[in-house]
């Protein structure tokens, strides 16, 4: 299974991340993790979420940003995932047309 595959629900993921599910919540609410649904509306965390918490939980509480900070970290940490994924791709093409 990858690690993008909803597994856990809220109140297991809150235990393995160390945080209440509320805080889960506010997270999900303000945009910063994004848990898969099921068709009852149950949210499902991937082990990708539950990564992506404990690097919220690393800003706030080592670093001491706050959510607008965090927000921009991620935001940010998006942005170069999509760009090295780009970056791949285009050389896995330049190396096809050489070839």
């Amino acid at each position: 299974m990858s690690a993008d595959h909803p597994r856990y629900m809220i109140s297991v993921a809150a235990e393995l991340v160390g945080m209440h599910p509320q805080t889960l919540r506010i997270y999900e609410q303000k945009g910063l993790v994004r848990p898969k649904r099921t068709a009852g509306n149950t949210r499902l965390y991937s082990d990708s979420d539950l990564d992506r918490l404990r690097l919220i939980q690393r800003l706030t509480s080592e670093l001491g940003l706050n959510l607008a900070g965090v927000e921009h970290v991620l935001r940010l940490e998006d942005e170069l995932r999509r760009m090295h994924a780009r970056l791949d791709r285009m050389e896995r093409e330049m190396r096809e047309a050489v070839a």
